[in-house]
């Protein structure tokens, strides 16, 4: 397979190709064709040159799903640029972390989010370039905001800069077992790669319909974005608030004609047992691509019985690679299965291999540590020399080898099968989670003395987070207020389901914390 090109050289394509067919829709309708999607990009371009952004430097963006968030990623790409995504639901003070960690030049976000945002870097003591969308706008608040900026001073047209293919186009920060936030850097190559990877799989074309249900912080979002964009297809986008109601989720995927569907198992799950799925026509929906956590087969069949029509593909991957590997799920299931779903062959792009802790290749059958190098694994984590250099094999030849972390055994007939983690990562709702990281956001609450995180998997809701915590001198903790506590360090994801109060944690003869025993007690 041969890759070539940026991300952005996507639309600029379709939109020469496809003018007048439509880009993106937002919930409630609106909707932006190819040739002025590509228009308004040109717009934030200019923009955010005439600011001083040029190739090499990072852009935040801070904006809630729409149009314009879609517009804005173009846009900075188009500079030279990266872009960082930031959750807008997350804690303030957590995505100005993220953005100042970075050291991004502007940020676009909304008159909403301002205040706070501006808040948060005043005490990082940065001062990044605001780019500010208004709200209460009849016109796409993007355009309103760079043309009131225009009416300030005019931006000259600048041209697209069209980097090399090893250029950072993203970074994508993931939870760290430091208690904050790291840095996945992927250039155009690691991007584009997984895009035509994703051609030469699903076959997409511009009478495809895609969903986008994916926060654009997160790297189900890259097939999301530029799949449909590459092939001139529809991109609907799926809001924060829609993608919490199953009866209105559902009638948008069967009266939007969605084709490619992506999304995280347990939502596909929250669809059928709440979604009144037999209501609807889905005969438009030819795949069901899932990833980022254990789709239990009993939730799958559910879910099969009221789609039995789509094609359904399990796609396996940290964001450090995206998708790594990927496995079709047959038509017809063994009636007495219960066994999860393989995560299937390495992707076409990409190499895997298995290895031992010596670094040696296990044989076929025996479990290891799942290692991927190719077009599509990341450059590295921001500004974490060490981490990366612990995190990388490099063969003679100059081959990186990134080490995923996951625990798998290789079957000839079915590929890969996923065995667990070696560390306390856990996947949660598709995000990847240190579970380091909530212990060290609720170690910050002044009266708590100390705390141990575990996840227990549920069949039925997935894995749950329980936080055993001791208070100093006894003091009872309020769990209304620490849940409250939780929400304002944490984003929402991370923040534990339950929480239960001891005088101490167990220890090992080492004196380090018992998991084992703590999950004895959950």
């Amino acid at each position: 397979m041969t890759v070539v090109g940026t991300l952005h050289a996507l639309l600029g394509e379709s939109a020469r190709r496809f003018p007048d067919r439509t880009a993106v829709e937002e919930p409630g309708g609106r909707t932006i064709t190819y040739r002025t999607l590509d228009a308004l990009t040109d717009r934030v371009r200019d923009r955010l040159a005439h600011l001083g952004v040029q190739s090499g430097d990072r852009v935040g963006v801070y904006i809630p799903k729409s149009i314009d968030s879609v517009a804005s990623i173009f846009g900075i790409l188009k500079t030279g640029a990266a872009y960082v995504p930031v959750d807008p639901e997350a804690p303030p003070a957590r995505c100005a972390y993220t953005l100042n960690n970075c050291s991004v030049k502007a940020i676009l976000t909304t008159a909403k989010l301002e205040s706070a945002l501006r808040a948060e870097l005043a005490l990082l003591e940065a001062s990044p370039a605001l780019l500010v969308l208004p709200h209460d706008t009849p016109d796409f608040p993007l355009a309103a905001m760079l043309s009131a900026e225009d009416t300030r001073e005019a931006a000259p047209a600048s041209a697209t800069v069209y980097p090399s293919s090893d250029s950072l186009a993203y970074i994508l920060y993931t939870s760290g077992s430091t208690g904050k936030p790291k840095g996945v850097m992927l250039s155009h190559l690691a991007g584009t790669s997984y895009v035509h990877w994703c051609s030469e799989v699903f076959s997409p074309s511009e009478n495809d319909t895609f969903s986008s249900h994916a926060p654009f912080h997160f790297d189900l979002s890259i097939l999301d974005i530029y799949v449909p964009i590459k092939h001139g297809a529809r991109l609907v986008l799926i809001g924060e608030a829609l993608g919490k109601e199953p009866l209105a989720l559902a009638q948008v995927i069967a009266e939007q004609r969605i084709s490619v569907w992506y999304s995280v198992p347990s939502i596909l799950n929250f669809l059928a047992t709440y979604g009144k799925l037999e209501r609807y026509d889905f005969s438009a929906l030819r795949y069901v691509l899932f990833a980022g956590e254990v789709f239990p087969v009993p939730q799958f069949r559910a879910v099969k019985a009221l789609l039995p029509h789509p094609r359904y593909v399990n796609l396996f991957g940290p964001t450090e690679t995206n998708v790594c590997t990927f496995y079709e799920v047959p038509a017809t299931l063994d009636p007495d299965r219960t066994a999860p779903f393989p995560i299937g062959h390495c992707c076409s792009h990409l190499r895997c291999r298995v290895v031992d802790t010596d670094g040696s290749v296990v044989t076929p059958g025996e479990e290891g540590e799942l290692l991927v190098s190719g077009a599509g694994i990341m450059d590295g984590y921001w500004n974490m020399p060490d981490r990366n250099a612990e995190i990388f094999d490099i063969d003679p030849d100059g081959t990186r080898w990134y080490h995923t972390g996951d625990l798998v055994v290789a079957d000839e007939q079915d590929g890969f099968i996923f065995h667990g983690r070696r560390d306390r990562m856990v996947k949660r709702r598709g995000y990847r989670i240190e579970l380091g990281e909530i212990e060290a956001g609720l170690a910050t609450h002044p009266s708590v003395r100390e705390v141990a995180v575990i996840a227990v998997a549920d069949p039925h809701a997935g894995t749950r987070i329980k936080a055993f915590l001791s208070a100093h001198n006894g003091e009872k903790l309020s769990l209304i207020q620490l849940k409250q506590f939780s929400m304002d360090k944490l984003p929402k994801y991370m923040v534990p389901d339950t929480f239960a109060f001891i005088d101490g944690l167990p220890r090992t003869s080492t004196d380090k914390i018992d998991y084992q025993a703590l999950k004895a007690q959950a």
